[in-house]
């Protein structure tokens, strides 16, 4: 008998160490599966479907990172921005660690859509760009008219007002970028320096409209140039606006998700070293990496050139390009 308890005793501590090591070798996996990083590019004036493959290869390099660039395209598969009912891949997100968007005036049907309203619900993290103030756009359903101006509000801080104009666009920049007051230790900054960006200024704070949610500014823009100026509207649209600011997002998962957005976004901006470090350095703060940071900011140097086609609507984006995967 005593035989026979220590056999049980011995096979029940077997069993024991054998559960703990699945325990330790499935967090081990846990820890070392790469983050899967899905960039979402719809709209048809700033060449997101030129920038983000960029920003993902250094993502993909930086960070070790699986990446999954989506973009809208045309029957045939190619890359097609001004096509707005559709973006192919999106299921992608089902399984994203972070979803990065840049969208403009997107009317996709239900299946798309929920690919993207999902992952927001679901708490985690999101880098937004520019025009994502306007994701969406529904004029001929009275449903779904919440997500061209509330959704956006609640989600990145801001719906779409206005901006104080394009003057010659792509010649010479238009914005002068600083650090807002108090906000020089924001670890999005790291490596930053004032400079000159050709997107001209988005008016998101100030007059009848606030940032929303808790959003906290730490990058700001001065308008060079401005219409509202011309118009005598500066009571309205100040020449003086956040361009970057952080928030939180709770969804219906309960999950507070970290938010970084800015109004940058214009495809010669990302020439500049400065507006990648911005992007990238979000990107790791999104993340809850923002002590992976180097104090210089992340390396946002490219292994091949940047020439993207200025920004403009109708067939300015090159034209016959088929989406790559990222290898």
């Amino acid at each position: 008998m005593k035989l026979k308890y220590i056999a049980l005793l011995f096979i029940s501590i077997l069993t024991a160490c054998g559960e703990k090591a699945k325990e330790k070798t499935a967090t081990k996996t846990e820890e070392t599966k790469p983050l899967h990083i899905v960039f979402v590019t719809g709209e048809e004036e700033y060449r997101s479907e030129e920038s983000f493959p960029m920003l993902a290869k250094l993502a993909k390099r930086e960070l070790g990172a699986k990446v999954t660039v989506v973009y809208s395209v045309d029957s045939l598969g190619f890359i097609d921005p001004n096509r707005t009912d559709h973006i192919a891949g999106l299921e992608a997100l089902e399984t994203a660690d972070l979803m990065v968007v840049f969208m403009r005036f997107r009317n996709l049907l239900k299946g798309e859509r929920d690919y993207i309203t999902d992952y927001v619900e679901s708490g985690k993290p999101i880098v937004g760009f520019r025009t994502s103030t306007h994701a969406f756009k529904y004029d001929n359903d009275s449903t779904l008219t919440e997500f061209n101006e509330a959704w956006p509000a609640k989600v990145f801080g801001q719906q779409w007002i206005t901006h104080h104009g394009h003057f010659d666009d792509g010649k010479f920049p238009v914005t002068k970028i600083s650090i807002k007051e108090g906000h020089v230790d924001n670890p999005i900054l790291k490596g930053f320096s004032e400079f000159e960006a050709y997107s001209w200024l988005y008016h998101v704070d100030g007059g009848d409209w606030k940032l929303q949610g808790d959003s906290e500014p730490f990058l700001m823009g001065l308008s060079t140039k401005s219409q509202h100026e011309i118009d005598g509207k500066l009571e309205e649209f100040s020449l003086n606006n956040p361009v970057a600011w952080t928030k939180s997002y709770t969804g219906t998962s309960g999950k507070k998700a970290r938010v970084f957005f800015t109004t940058l976004g214009h495809p010669y901006d990302f020439k500049l070293p400065v507006v990648r470090k911005i992007a990238m350095n979000g990107i790791y703060w999104a993340l809850d990496k923002e002590d992976s940071i180097p104090a210089d900011g992340v390396n946002v140097t490219l292994e091949d050139p940047f020439l993207p086609n200025n920004s403009g609507f109708g067939q300015k984006f090159k034209k016959n390009q088929k989406p790559e995967s990222i290898q």
